[in-house]
């Protein structure tokens, strides 16, 4: 009996290769050193109240200790490119760990707010060269090959930060006081340079090649400008009101410097501080929308489930952390096999499955009141954690689609930045809607229903993401060229 014709031309669907050893040591040394950027973000969040009580400042003050910290992140991403080229990524790696470890024990030594505001742009500078720096290195090393499997480990600090991060702030304030927030990073920073300095292949440039000036005047424009966007919307999810001019001031600021460094740099493209050309590249446009669109949706949640928790539930911060835990294991169970299915079918599938699963995951919280069970509650956790696990793998590792070795770090910049912002804008949005609903309701059940509100447009959000997984290249052509 033939095979019909159809069946018999199809062609076999591959097999992934092995991930080279050299790649996973490389991988497991950035990883030791980033974990500390990751969790440093989430810690510091929790002790908030406690730094405003033994530093005599109010909460308000305070709250710029995290403000800063992610300020000084964003403005420094644009730099991690051109300060590759410039010192080698060994050489940046190292030095950024140990900008971040010192901005570390300096914040632990603060003797009032401002020095520790202060010492936290440090460390927030240090952490913002080391991420897409982290993602660069990987994908140089992988040679266009596993690209699935390597981001399904690139992408495990940003997993366990946010929920992991919550526990162990609460844990140290538990038994110690504010200051072991920081101190908690030295063995991962001293680690993290040991590994750099024995895995990380020595990749300076060579006197031949100067690498190319930087672009001051981009720079001028950008990093401030992305930094005010940044600004405005974190004042947004303070509760201020959208009209007020400590918003709309930097939000316009910040659209201006971004629009007017655009315009430069498509004019004058040649020595630019990232080549924006590479949105020619259907891969890259359409990763770094997804990317975008779908902070908008996966990370706005982070806002709402632990505040649920504590509000509705009434949870403090460190039983809402063990409670968000099942979102954190499913992300991390579903790395590894995400990371494989990207490999073998491509990103195009994987993330139309995965935006669709963290969207019927986060409908059960739309029917919330105030004595849901936490069994049932935590099973949608566990699900929505495993769809987002692999959303974001899919078009992270698809926006080196068919680039270059040298076009890597700029990819690694613009889908950073992409992420970045939609997931600020995400925040934003649902902390206007929550606080349009939960603000001023009285009682759990009303304030049960406000949650329930704000979790339709977290879904919404994340189901607008899904025309856009379309675009993502297919199983053929998806990896970069070595």
């Amino acid at each position: 009996m033939s095979l019909p014709r159809d069946a018999a031309a199809a062609p076999p669907v591959p097999e992934p290769e092995r991930v080279d050893p050299a790649v996973r040591r490389m991988a497991v040394t950035l990883i030791t050193g980033a974990l500390a950027v990751v969790f440093d973000t989430t810690i510091v969040t929790v002790g908030l109240d406690d730094l405003a009580a033994d530093l005599h400042t109010s909460l308000s003050t305070v709250q710029w200790v995290s403000t800063a910290y992610l300020l000084a992140l964003s403005a420094a991403v644009p730099v991690a490119g051109w300060a590759q080229s410039r010192f080698g990524g060994r050489r940046l790696w190292i030095m950024a760990l140990g900008g971040f470890l010192a901005g570390s024990v300096l914040s632990a030594l603060a003797w009032d707010a401002a020095s520790l505001i202060a010492f936290r742009a440090v460390q927030g500078a240090a952490g913002g060269l080391m991420m897409p720096l982290m993602v660069t290195l990987l994908v140089q090393a992988a040679g266009g090959r596993n690209i699935g499997r390597v981001m399904a480990v690139i992408t495990v600090p940003t997993a366990l930060g946010p929920v992991l991060g919550p526990v162990l702030g609460g844990l140290i304030l538990h038994q110690a006081d504010w200051r072991w927030m920081f101190y908690f990073n030295i063995p991962f920073c001293a680690a993290g340079v040991w590994l750099a300095r024995r895995n990380l292949p020595d990749d300076r440039p060579s006197a031949e090649e100067p690498p190319a000036g930087l672009d001051v005047v981009g720079l001028s424009l950008l990093c401030p400008g992305t930094a005010a966007l940044l600004y405005g919307l974190s004042r947004i999810q303070s509760g201020a009101d959208l009209a007020a001019a400590h918003v709309l001031v930097p939000l316009l600021g910040g659209l201006a410097l971004v629009a007017a460094f655009t315009a430069r740099t498509l004019a004058r493209p040649a020595g630019a501080l990232i080549d924006l050309r590479l949105f020619r590249h259907r891969a890259v446009a359409s990763s770094s929308a997804l990317l975008f669109l779908g902070g908008l949706g996966l990370y706005g949640a982070m806002l709402l489930l632990p505040l649920y928790f504590q509000q509705v539930r009434g949870q403090d911060a460190l039983g809402a952390g063990l409670l968000l835990i099942p979102q954190g294991l499913g992300a991390l169970l579903a790395r590894g096999v995400a990371g494989t299915c990207v490999d073998r079918f491509g990103p195009r599938r994987v993330a139309a499955v995965s935006f669709a699963l963290v969207a019927a995951a986060t409908v059960p919280f739309a029917f919330v009141t105030a004595r849901t069970g936490d069994v049932p509650l935590m099973a949608a956790l566990f699900v929505r954690g495993a769809g987002l696990g692999a959303a974001m793998i899919a078009p992270a590792g698809a926006v080196y689609a068919g680039l270059g070795r040298h076009e890597i770090p700029d990819a690694s910049i613009i889908s950073r930045v992409a992420q970045q912002l939609g997931g600020s804008v995400g925040i934003a949005v649902l902390a206007v809607v929550l606080q349009s609903g939960a603000g001023t309701a009285r009682g759990p059940e009303a304030q049960a229903a406000g949650y329930g509100h704000a979790f339709w447009w977290t879904a919404a959000l994340t189901l607008a993401a899904l025309p856009l997984c379309l675009a993502l290249p297919g199983r053929r052509g998806h990896n970069v060229d070595p």
